[in-house]
């Protein structure tokens, strides 16, 4: 018994481990293994009996959690826009871009998944849109099964570090740190990220030609009466969008200088980028509008296509994240004006009824209440770890550690990547992110630029095999059977279990290398730091001359002329006490 309770921390962690190999929820399992451990620790003697009484004002919290409001929020508005055909237009418009060059499919997989992670912030609704659509396109045309899967998988796990991400809101709300920081920080990694998984397909294209062919003749529909495909005036309009970015991008602190009626000399990175971007595709659709109106031919069907299908989306992101980014929203009221926005959008498509209403409320509830339950879940465990000094068993373990930061750093992210194959992010933001994050924070690390690193790393939850939700969802919508090809009619092949996990293999390694980009290059996590004051060290002191300060040391003594003794000070006195004297009298 006195072993036990001297190492009540430890055997509580490995305790959870046991709860969760069991096959009990997460949630049950992080409440039970709280109160079991709570209990045990009171009859040890090692926690107090109150310690109990704290938990319902703990949930009570959680229930006034104003920054948990955008999960529901983004759930909804990327639910309708998967419903909506929005994805579907996408999917075409682009493959019919880059349709002409080797890895076209590949790459319009990649830039929507981007797209489609900048509005909608949900894995699932990316994965299996993209799923549905674009993998029988792919092995229609002869595509590599395994890269096929993986580009389709890695493009939809893009929704968890490209704001607005429902995990950059976890891990906010865990470390104790804001949204719009965290949303910041993740803007420029995201689409590095982005790029790197393109350039891995440029890879393939130029090695293994034979895996991404390119579309055929008769499969590129968007084309012109002369038979070509239009696409020199897109990009005349691209380019001339691109110039008008930015310029404005450069002259964007003058803007806001001129705005504001004082000088500023820098703005944000992600500000300036969100700008430029809106100023661009509005000046894109103002064109393509001109040319639609007035039949002048400026525009091909190519770029006029494209211009419109991709206008909806980019002023969605424009909508949530550039009002969050220029400070105008909170991520609470972004994610409300773009859930607002979806249902608009796809009600202007006519594709919203009100059964399509009901199951996005259905799913986004149900989401909603799984976080929650996780949360309160978290919370009974977490209550009982810190009775028993669980953090400082933890923070000792870490600290002690060596290499210092880095160590930290390193072994942390090995600890994630090796945890997600049995747990998703929700769990791992609940359960290790609140025991890590105040060794983090002593080690002098930033918190944001943690929490990033951490998003990253813990995207690999989504694609490694066994339990990866990416590899699952996508499972759910390819084919497990040979079918005849409806366009070609020629029988193709299904797509095996092995080939969707051999596919992400490689995908699985380029996040890993985000992770070591990352810690190499900390600059890539742009967000505005706020340096901390020593209390201890700041001093006020008061001129000698200044009215109030006596020529004394003592900042709280009074002027000369009202010293004790002076002939002011007992004028003074003597008034106050005429004035109570008076009062007595009345």
């Amino acid at each position: 018994m006195q072993f036990i309770a001297q190492n009540l921390a430890p055997i509580m962690f490995a305790g959870l481990f046991v709860f969760l190999l069991l096959g009990f929820p997460v949630a049950f399992s992080l409440g039970a293994c709280g109160l079991f451990f709570g209990f045990i620790g009171i009859e040890l003697g090692v926690l107090p009996t109150s310690l109990l009484q704290a938990l319902p004002l703990r949930i009570f919290g959680i229930m006034q959690n104003e920054t948990l409001l955008a999960i529901p929020f983004f759930t909804l508005m990327g639910l309708i826009l998967e419903r909506s055909g929005m994805a579907e237009d996408l999917l075409d418009t682009i493959g019919q871009l880059f349709g002409p060059v080797r890895g076209g499919l590949a790459f319009a997989v990649i830039f929507v998944g981007a797209l489609l992670a900048a509005t909608t912030g949900v894995v699932a609704a990316s994965v299996i849109s993209m799923g549905l659509i674009s993998l029988p396109i792919m092995l229609r045309y002869g595509y590599d099964r395994r890269l096929a899967s993986g580009v389709i998988a890695a493009s939809g796990t893009l929704a968890q570090i490209i704001p607005p991400s429902l995990v950059l809101i976890v891990l906010a709300d865990q470390l104790g740190r804001s949204v719009g920081d965290m949303y910041k920080g993740a803007f420029i990694p995201g689409f590095v990220l982005t790029g790197m998984y393109a350039g891995y397909v440029v890879l393939i294209a130029i090695f293994k030609p034979k895996w991404v062919p390119a579309l055929p003749l008769e499969a590129r529909t968007i084309r012109e009466d002369s038979g070509k495909a239009g696409l020199p005036s897109l990009l005349v309009l691209t380019i001339l969008s691109t110039a008008l970015a930015v310029t404005l991008g450069r002259n964007w602190a003058r803007v806001v200088s001129w705005w504001r009626g004082e000088t500023v000399t820098t703005v944000p990175t992600d500000e300036t980028i969100v700008v430029a971007m809106c100023a661009g595709v509005m000046f894109a659709f103002i064109i393509a509008l001109i040319n639609k109106v007035t039949r002048l031919g400026l525009l091909s069907r190519m770029a006029e296509r494209v211009t419109f299908v991709l206008i909806p989306p980019l002023l969605l992101i424009f909508l949530v994240l550039g009002t969050i980014f220029l400070g105008i929203a909170t991520p609470t009221e972004g994610g409300a004006m773009g859930a607002l926005g979806a249902i608009i959008m796809a009600t202007v498509r006519g594709r919203l009824s009100m059964s399509l209403l009901k199951q996005a409320l259905n799913a986004t509830t149900k989401l909603s209440c799984f976080v929650v339950f996780i949360l309160i879940g978290a919370t009974i465990f977490s209550l009982s770890f810190q009775g028993v000094d669980g953090p400082r068993w933890v923070e000792h373990l870490l600290t002690a550690l060596p290499g210092g930061q880095l160590g930290f750093l390193i072994v942390v992210n090995i600890l994630i990547f090796l945890l997600a194959f049995f747990l998703d992010f929700f769990e791992l933001s609940f359960i290790v992110v609140p025991l890590l994050a105040p060794v983090a924070d002593k080690l002098g690390i930033d918190l944001v630029w943690f929490g990033v690193l951490l998003a990253v790393n813990m995207q690999t939850s989504f694609m490694h095999p066994p339990f990866g939700f990416a590899l699952f969802y996508l499972r759910s919508v390819a084919p497990d059977k040979a079918y005849v090809d409806r366009v070609t009619r020629k029988q193709i092949a299904p797509v095996t279990t092995g080939q969707i996990y051999w596919g992400a293999v490689p995908f699985v390694i380029i996040q890993l290398a985000m992770v070591g980009l990352i810690i190499a290059f900390p600059g890539i996590v742009g967000h505005d730091t706020v340096e901390k004051v020593d209390l201890d060290k700041v001093k006020i002191e008061m001129p000698a001359d200044m009215p109030g300060s006596g020529g004394s040391t003592d900042p709280l003594a009074p002027p000369a002329d009202l010293q004790p003794g002076s002939a002011a000070s007992n004028k003074a006195e003597a008034d106050e006490q005429k004035k109570i004297d008076d009062l007595f009298k009345k």
